[in-house]
């Protein structure tokens, strides 16, 4: 008999003896908080200014970190399923290339397409959207049905998606794209979209069934086929719903950035990946929450933006990141030693 899992808790939300435990965001934001202090207190220590009451710094980190966040709240998910999207940076390049050369402003000569500009920005939006959608549903794809590693799948897709983007204009950039296109990336909207969009996962893997399915995969997959799960179709959906984001990500910031370029997002996938980790999610699967990884996201960008302020080489930065990722993976290991041994 199938076992009904549609009232099941999300994990971490279970209580030992009656005992409430705090939120785990909560020592999360402790760290965020921590962080800014210390850069506060080094920034008058050696460079002799405020790092904290700056709002041109803060908006361009929280602005950066906000196209790195959309990207992070399928990487999350994908993650609670107990799965890994290495191909979201390339996706974002490939998405990027086909969204930008829909919205190119009318008339242009020079442009990809040459009876297809002026476009409501409509069509460039939907047509990034599609390339993601396309690109999460391959790799589920391979993933529950052909059952080779995610890690492999993606990989391919990481690789194919960054030589779609190559290949679509031969490496040349794209530009002269409409202002209601560009409109997307200006002012506050990356963060509007990204806040939106976190909100709405976040609603959906604690109240629905896309997101106790999800959870029940990542903690035993075994289990949760016998409890009636389609588990291929899910995984299909939840790496369609993470291309799908990848390519939101994609559009954003071609509208910020006003043109399109092959070589971005190199390196997205992995700051994704950290902002999920750091904001809680377990690597083993079936733990996770989006406002850890909302948290997650802003900490990854303290610490860019802090080290860019301190004048840090930005290969010093790029180590002492790895070493932040690494220690959250460390802390997440020792959490789930912890919970088995409870």
């Amino acid at each position: 008999m199938a076992t009904d899992i549609s009232t099941a808790a999300a994990p971490g939300e279970t209580h030992s003896a009656g005992r409430r435990r705090l939120p785990p965001e909560l020592s999360i934001l402790g760290v965020m908080i921590g962080m800014m202090l210390l850069f506060e207190a080094l920034g008058w220590i050696f460079v002799g200014q405020s790092f904290i009451a700056n709002p041109l710094r803060l908006k361009i980190m929280i602005l950066q970190e906000a196209e790195i966040g959309i990207i992070a709240v399928g990487v999350t998910q994908v993650i609670i399923m107990g799965g890994i999207d290495l191909s979201s940076g390339s996706v974002v390049g490939m998405t990027a290339m086909a969204a930008a050369s829909l919205a190119q402003t009318e008339g242009f000569s020079h442009a990809v397409y040459p009876n297809l500009t002026g476009l409501n920005p409509i069509f460039p939006v939907a047509a990034g959207l599609l390339c993601g959608l396309i690109a999460g549903l391959v790799n589920g794809w391979l993933i529950a049905y052909t059952k080779i590693p995610a890690f492999i799948a993606t990989l391919g897709m990481m690789v194919s998606a960054r030589g779609v983007a190559d290949w679509y204009t031969n490496g040349q950039p794209i530009g002269n794209l409409e202002d209601s296109f560009a409109a997307i990336g200006a002012g506050w909207w990356p963060v509007i979209i990204f806040l939106g969009v976190a909100f709405v996962f976040h609603i959906a893997l604690r109240y629905t069934r896309y997101g106790k399915f999800t959870y029940a995969i990542g903690a035993n997959q075994l289990a949760a086929r016998v409890s009636g799960i389609n588990v291929e179709r899910h995984i299909v959906l939840v790496y369609m719903v993470a291309g799908l984001l990848s390519g939101l990500s994609g559009i954003v910031h071609t509208a910020r950035a006003i043109s399109g370029q092959a070589g971005v997002g190199v390196g997205f996938e992995l700051d994704a990946i950290a902002a999920a980790v750091i904001g809680g999610t377990s690597l083993s699967g079936g733990v996770g929450r989006m406002t850890g990884t909302v948290i997650g996201a802003v900490i990854l960008g303290i610490l860019t933006s802090g080290f860019t302020f301190l004048n840090v080489d930005a290969h010093y930065q790029e180590i002492i990141k790895g070493g932040v990722i690494v220690a959250a993976v460390v802390a997440d290991q020792y959490r789930q030693r912890r919970r088995r041994a409870a």
